[in-house]
């Protein structure tokens, strides 16, 4: 059984700030990162009768290369909805779609099926998918689920542990969000074992207003809720901007490579927030991912002349 061993903690220097960086890019050659943690409950306990994996989701997420790596290590059958699959997608070589394929991954086009009738990826899995494979094992998009709570518990705990061996008082912990579960998760840990632990995030993928309702369907209480801090500028998930890749290059150039659709916006909103907090103690969580940049650097180069000449 794979056992994910303790991420080391390094650290950059960040607009003249030393933030620190949990590694959760090194997790797993093939599993790691933030579905990594996600997925541990279902990758550390048994499954009896269940060979098939169903998912959904981008077909250039990091949760489809994930739960292929999951299912390959499992011996399961992935099978992965999405709404559409773009030809630069099916026609790539690398990337998180590509990597998942040679894992043996069933992508399914849902844009293809003539039984779709307008039904969202999750209605067609939950009204046509499950009723003909009652045994196989369900997992929503981007491994939103209780079960999550069991792999950022432990992430939660690796941090605790770091954060008592380095003497300190408080500890603010930033991670950019999707559905929000890894962030919510770990403040719920540090909460409810009284840490002077904060969890901040920005929500990437819808507004804040999203991302609170993704909180609340999994934990109502919002005690346990992260804090939510909103860019000046709104920016719409996947679009290209400039300054997320110069953000991107600046933080890279100290020697640790995030990737290129999240994390752009978690730095900016950790430099908006080191702005008025210049003295506090910041651990970012690199949540992994990297996969993706061999398919978002290209599409920066193609858009940016100035990214062209780097």
């Amino acid at each position: 059984m794979l056992v994910f061993t303790d991420t080391p903690v390094d650290w950059i220097d960040f607009n003249a700030n030393r933030i620190y960086v949990k590694r959760d890019d090194l997790l797993h050659k093939e599993f790691s990162g933030n579905k990594a943690r996600k997925f541990a409950y279902f990758l550390h306990n048994e499954f009896p009768g269940v060979t098939r994996l169903i998912g959904y989701g981008s077909p250039v997420a990091n949760s489809l290369y994930s739960m292929s790596a999951l299912a390959k290590l499992k011996g399961w059958q992935l099978d992965f909805y999405t709404d559409h699959i773009a030809t630069q997608v099916l026609s790539s070589s690398v990337g998180n779609y590509a990597e998942a394929i040679k894992n043996g991954a069933n992508v399914i086009d849902l844009s293809l099926r003539a039984d779709r009738d307008d039904r969202s990826c999750r209605q067609y899995i939950e009204e046509v998918v499950l009723l003909e494979e009652p045994s196989a094992l369900f997992v929503p998009e981007g491994g939103r689920c209780l079960y999550a709570r069991d792999g950022v518990h432990q992430l939660a705990q690796e941090v605790v542990d770091w954060f008592t061996s380095q003497e300190l008082t408080e500890l603010t912990v930033f991670l950019p969000s999707g559905t929000g579960t890894t962030a919510l998760f770990l403040n719920e840990y540090f909460v409810l074992n009284n840490h002077n632990i904060n969890v901040m995030t920005c929500a990437c993928v819808g507004g804040e207003a999203y991302l609170e309702q993704q909180f609340s369907e999994l934990i109502e209480d919002s005690k346990f809720h992260p804090v939510v801090i909103k860019t000046a500028k709104k920016y719409h998930f996947g679009k290209l901007y400039k300054a997320f890749y110069d953000i991107w290059k600046k933080v890279g150039e100290q020697g640790i490579e995030f990737e290129l659709l999240y994390d752009p916006k978690g730095w900016l909103c950790v430099e908006q927030y080191l702005q008025n907090n210049a003295d506090t103690t910041v651990l970012y969580i690199h949540q992994g991912g990297l996969l993706g940049n061999a398919t978002m650097l290209p599409r920066y180069q193609r858009k940016y002349e100035q990214v062209k000449k780097i």
